[in-house]
């Protein structure tokens, strides 16, 4: 569970408290005084909780303070009446058209009495009467059992509340006998009515109508227990009337400016529920003429539109979003690095973190990510983004990249993004919100290469004071000499030429015979290869000190790859007649040289099993 906000809370947490922060200023709505226990809430109580549909709890404010479930209970009596019945029976007894009317409105259809729908009194109260039980106690324990599946915990019934209601409920009563009349209720219709106070006053906290709406979002499985609370072929049928008659006189209002199936109660609370994605549970007990929460009404308001929650404006749920994750000890850039940097990037190349994602990035997919980017914070300094496999980044995804960025910026966690051709709103969003800083907060880069290669430079800044320079080296300090004596290197300098290149000029060409091994005195050096696309892709980059070209060394092959000078460059060249000569005049000198060639070699080859191993290709 979520609650605090904090350094290191989720952005969908921080906006939460926004939103509660944003609200808790409305002073507008009353309220309830019919059932006089209602009447002694304070109108100052205010609490959110949006739970998603795999069990990611966010609350905030007053979230778990006690109220009763009053309306909020028809959508689960409902079901319940369902799973006991065939739905032509229930259908039979209560209709599902929605009447513009209030809640207590008695809506009976002419000649056949039945009810207009099951979230109007009347139908609820007929939906009560067709609970399955041998006697109202048996009835009322299943109730409870079955809220209590829903809302992942032990509920009960607030006996202060049910008196008050019991006391007053006279127009409730006249609504039974009214459905004993045209026989919709079998028998006294007083035990029924009895049951749907008792119903209305179970006991519950803005948590509980948050879980209890991500489990009819889940199909009916509550996400944070896994366990069932109802047939799943039902929960179309919950959400439908919820849907058209969940807000009564408002429900037109409501599925067109918000868009999701929900339903209110006169004690304060609304659930909503987004199906696939989300539940959202509020609690504020001002309510507004028509029996909603004035600030509950804002809330949805504000969360559907930020983020984009409309039901008829949901894209199909990838929950494998995040395809593949990895580190910075585990993969590594083209860049080679020598044995030093190596070492340093498996020792602390796991601070760079790569996540992989898939399919559309809208809200709730989109959380899944900001929620695994936000875990294990103290050993991350670098997080990569890689959209390359995505369809469709959306504007509430762009909404919460934007603030997780904001938040890890903070933290001193730099937020990188990869392939950003295939998410345009999401370059032209950041841009938008950062406008001059976005210069320095917003990192993107065409793949992920290029990005593993800038965060591990910054890395070894840190990590290596050494690192950076692109100063002339001396053989002595060329990998491909290690091992090798001064004299020994006086030789092979003797049999060197220097040659020099510029920026973008082309050292090596595919195709070209291979008569020399080159040696990087100073400067910089990219091995491309050109795909079927025409598009280049880089193979290695190499840098002072280090040897290329070293294949032709063994096999005589033309060059296959292309070599441009990246900075200007000097390298020393040793020609293949040179190197072969020296097995008959330095012996030793050539043993070492194909011992570190070797080693080279062996370097890269478990550098590609490792990504093998990692990517599975």
């Amino acid at each position: 569970m979520t609650s605090d906000s904090t350094a290191t809370s989720s952005p969908v947490l921080d906006y939460l408290h926004k939103l509660h922060q944003t609200h808790a200023g409305v002073l507008e709505g009353e309220v309830a005084t019919y059932i006089p226990e209602l009447a002694k809430a304070d109108p100052n109580w205010f609490g959110i909780c949006l739970v998603t549909a795999d069990g990611q709890v966010y609350e905030v404010g007053d979230s778990q303070r006690e109220f009763t479930i009053q309306s909020i209970s028809k959508p689960f009596i409902y079901g319940m009446a369902l799973e006991d019945n065939t739905r032509s029976e229930v259908l039979a007894k209560i209709g599902m058209e929605p009447t513009g009317d209030a809640f207590n409105a008695i809506s009976l259809e002419s000649g056949t009495g039945r009810p207009r729908n099951p979230m109007i009194n009347a139908g609820a109260i007929a939906a009560a009467g067709l609970i399955a039980g041998k006697s109202m106690s048996g009835r009322l324990q299943r109730i409870l059992e079955t809220f209590s599946l829903f809302a992942g915990r032990d509920l009960k019934i607030d006996e202060s509340v049910y008196a008050s209601e019991s006391t007053t409920g006279h127009r409730n009563r006249a609504i039974g006998h009214m459905l004993r009349n045209f026989d919709i209720l079998d028998g006294d219709p007083t035990p029924v009515v009895d049951l749907y106070f008792k119903q209305c006053s179970i006991s519950v906290t803005c948590r509980d109508l948050g879980i209890m709406a991500a489990t009819l979002a889940n199909h009916g499985v509550n996400p944070v227990t896994g366990k069932r609370a109802i047939r799943g072929e039902y929960v179309e049928s919950v959400l439908s009337v919820m849907a058209s008659c969940g807000m009564y006189d408002y429900a037109g209002e409501w599925i067109y400016r918000v868009g999701m199936p929900a339903k209110s109660g006169v004690a304060g609370g609304i659930m909503a529920v987004l199906p696939g994605q989300l539940g959202i549970g509020i609690f504020s007990p001002p309510l507004d003429p028509r029996g909603n929460s004035v600030r509950g009404i804002k809330v949805c308001d504000d969360l559907s539109r930020h983020f984009n929650l409309h039901l008829f404006n949901s894209p199909h749920v990838n929950k494998a979003v995040v395809r593949l994750q990895y580190n910075g000890s585990e993969v590594n850039s083209s860049r080679v690095r020598s044995e030093k940097q190596m070492g340093e990037l498996r020792r602390s190349g796991k601070v760079i973190r790569v996540y992989q994602l898939q399919g559309d990035l809208f809200f709730s997919t989109a959380e899944v990510v900001v929620r695994e980017v936000m875990s294990d914070l103290e050993h991350k300094k670098f997080v990569i983004l890689d959209l390359k496999r995505t369809l469709e980044v959306n504007e509430s995804a762009c909404s919460l990249f934007h603030q997780l960025l904001m938040k890890l910026a903070a933290l001193d966690i730099v937020l990188i993004f990869t392939h950003t051709s295939h998410a345009p709103m999401l370059r032209r969003y950041m841009k938008l919100k950062l406008g001059e800083s976005a210069i320095g907060l917003y990192h993107a880069f065409d793949d992920n290469d290029l990005a593993l290669e800038w965060c591990e430079d910054r890395l070894f800044l840190k990590l290596l004071p050494e690192y950076g320079g692109e100063n002339l080296l001396p053989p002595e300090k060329y990998e491909l000499f290690q091992g090798l004596t001064l004299e020994e290197i006086s030789v092979l300098k003797g049999l060197m030429r220097l040659q020099k290149y510029g920026v973008g000029s082309v050292v090596v060409n595919a195709g070209d015979a291979a008569r020399e091994l080159f040696i990087i005195a100073r400067g910089r050096v990219s091995v491309t290869v050109t795909l079927a696309s025409g598009l280049q892709k880089r193979l290695a980059t190499f840098s002072s000190g280090m040897a290329f070209g070293e294949m032709a060394m063994l096999d005589n092959a033309p060059r296959s790859a292309i070599v441009v000078a990246d900075t200007e460059v000097e390298c020393q060249l040793l020609t293949i007649e040179a190197f072969e000569n020296l097995e008959k005049d330095h012996p030793r000198i050539k043993i070492v040289l194909l011992r570190n060639l070797a080693h080279s070699l062996s370097s890269k080859l478990r550098k590609a099993n490792r990504e093998v191993s990692i990517f599975d290709y």
